[in-house]
């Protein structure tokens, strides 16, 4: 049977940031900041990169699909047997940067995962706001 998007599930957490997408977007793309705020990881915004986040429970394989500099950063997420999709979209504001994070692809046999999901993100969300607020 062939898997189709109705079949699976999206997280989507979006927030209001008080700084310039050229600053979230560095959080989002510069390894030594986005092990203070995710996960351990040799992030490069280039297309084709693949990667590995690390975390004391284990790892997370991925590979940068899309990248818009300060606007949108994607990029599969395979690992305990989750294969999805994570795109950042940064929107410039009045007051700063809104930033959508939208991970697709939860089948419904991985509840799990989906719930972890919902709730892992806003902590790393509040994790990132904490280093935006420290770094210049």
């Amino acid at each position: 049977m062939t898997e189709t998007a109705a079949e699976t599930r999206t997280v989507i957490v979006e927030r209001e940031f008080a700084h310039p997408p050229a600053k979230v977007w560095r959080a989002l793309t510069q390894p030594h900041l986005v092990a203070e705020w995710l996960m351990a990881g040799d992030v490069v915004s280039t297309p084709g990169h693949r990667f590995r986040f690390g975390a004391d429970w284990g790892h997370v394989d991925c590979e940068v699909i899309a990248v818009e500099p300060e606007r949108t950063l994607a990029y599969s997420w395979d690992g305990k047997g989750l294969e999805s999709i994570v795109t950042w979209t940064l929107t410039p504001t009045a007051a700063g940067t809104h930033l959508r994070m939208e991970q697709t692809g939860f089948r419904p046999d991985q509840t799990l995962a989906y719930h972890g999901a919902k709730a892992g993100w806003p902590r790393f969300l509040t994790a990132l706001a904490d280093l935006l607020a420290r770094i210049d």
